[in-house]
């Protein structure tokens, strides 16, 4: 998977170019990468239809685990901002179906505010 195996635990948006290219294969036809996330090595990737966590499974980060999210089975979301003793934040997300959220922790160099904007946008359409 070309350049999740590189890179670095720096979380940040990544070019939506780069990750349309590297996912093309599971993406629908009709389907485009609008934002792209990196946390640790783990994606946040939305695309025009749905929310896509990729997940690194393993040492060598040679085996990948896809989550796809259509937007409207998403039920609510919260975060948690980072604290003076806690320096993660948290982002929980619920799916329709599944009592249990999804959880994520971000440290600061990801800004836990624009991606729950950028969730927001797309759940309340």
């Amino acid at each position: 998977m070309g350049f999740l195996c590189d890179i670095t635990d720096n979380d940040s948006e990544i070019d939506i170019t780069k990750v349309q290219n590297e996912f093309a294969k599971i993406l629908a036809p009709s389907e485009q990468v609008e934002k792209a996330y990196k946390l640790n090595l783990d994606l946040f990737i939305f695309t025009n239809k749905r929310l896509i966590l990729v997940g690194k499974q393993g040492v060598t980060v040679k085996k990948l685990g896809y989550h796809s999210i259509p937007f409207r089975n998403i039920t609510h979301f919260s975060i948690e901002t980072a604290g003076h003793y806690d320096l993660e934040a948290e982002l929980k997300i619920w799916v329709a179906g599944d009592a249990n959220p999804i959880t994520k922790q971000f440290n600061e160099s990801l800004d836990v505010y624009e991606l729950q904007s950028v969730l927001a946008e797309y759940v309340l359409k």
